[in-house]
């Protein structure tokens, strides 16, 4: 059995003026918001349990009929603390799925993701460069590290580089973390909230700086390599390359709506 929680406090201000009355989560592509894209691709996989970690108007998200948890510190935290809202939870008794709620993805990458063992796995674009080039003029200046060891072990992750060829993949917002490690990775991260108490920076954790902690502490992760097959929504240029790469009929090398099951007229 497995479980999702789907990170999506944030309000996105660099897709405003779009998310001035909604989260980017439920920001329409193509006739659907993310988060029933996400939804719908977690539940063809035969995920039924499935929450969302909220934050900026919340209550959007809840009257959409979405199972909800709400981060009371949304406007001061990041990722991480949004994931430990909902830690009463994650009992341990199942694989937990982490998402970020601004990407969509291929439900092929998902299953790549299920089928990959480790105490945690990570969907890794490994044709990133190209998506890249299409977002930014310059790739290193969102691009960070991912560094691979044997059997796609994940050794480093979220450092900045100064050579896109240092660069195996990047990471893209969805996580598995096995049955086996999910009391330890709520363990984990009190044992660093106590230390890092008086530090008011630590609700502001990255989610790759809490992997990296893992990899630190000689956890398996591992990577998930895929070739694309996956959307971020980060800026409204994000948002209007994709409508209109779609219009063109040339989204598909990047994100394929024929290669999901599921119905947008539904």
């Amino acid at each position: 059995m497995t479980q999702a929680i789907i990170l999506a406090a944030g309000q996105g201000t660099r897709l405003k003026p779009v998310t001035d009355h909604m989260p980017k989560c439920m920001i329409q592509f193509n006739g659907m918001s993310l988060l029933k894209r996400q939804h719908r691709v977690l539940q063809q996989a035969g995920l039924t349990q499935i929450n969302v970690v909220t934050g900026y108007a919340s209550q959007i998200i809840k009257n959409n009929g979405f199972k909800c948890v709400f981060n009371t510190n949304y406007r001061h935290s990041n990722m991480v603390e949004s994931l430990f809202c909902a830690a009463e939870l994650m009992s341990g008794a199942e694989d937990v799925i982490i998402s970020y709620g601004d990407i969509i993805y291929e439900s092929g990458n998902l299953a790549k993701l299920l089928e990959t063992s480790g105490d945690v796995v990570v969907m890794v674009d490994a044709g990133w460069k190209d998506y890249w080039h299409l977002r930014f003029a310059d790739v290193l200046s969102d691009a960070e590290s991912m560094k691979l060891g044997d059997d796609n072990a994940i050794v480093e992750l979220g450092q900045r580089v100064s050579d896109v060829n240092e660069i195996q993949g990047q990471f893209t917002g969805l996580i598995k973390i096995s049955a086996s490690k999910v009391r330890a990775m709520v363990g984990l991260y009190a044992d660093l909230k106590e230390q890092h108490l008086d530090n008011k920076k630590f609700s502001q954790m990255y989610m790759t700086e809490f992997i990296q902690q893992m990899i630190n502490h000689d956890w398996q992760v591992k990577a998930a390599l895929v070739n694309h097959g996956w959307l971020e929504f980060d800026t409204v240029a994000d948002l209007n390359l994709y409508k209109k790469l779609a219009q063109e009929n040339k989204l598909n090398p990047y994100f394929c709506e024929s290669r999901h099951e599921y119905n947008l007229n539904e």
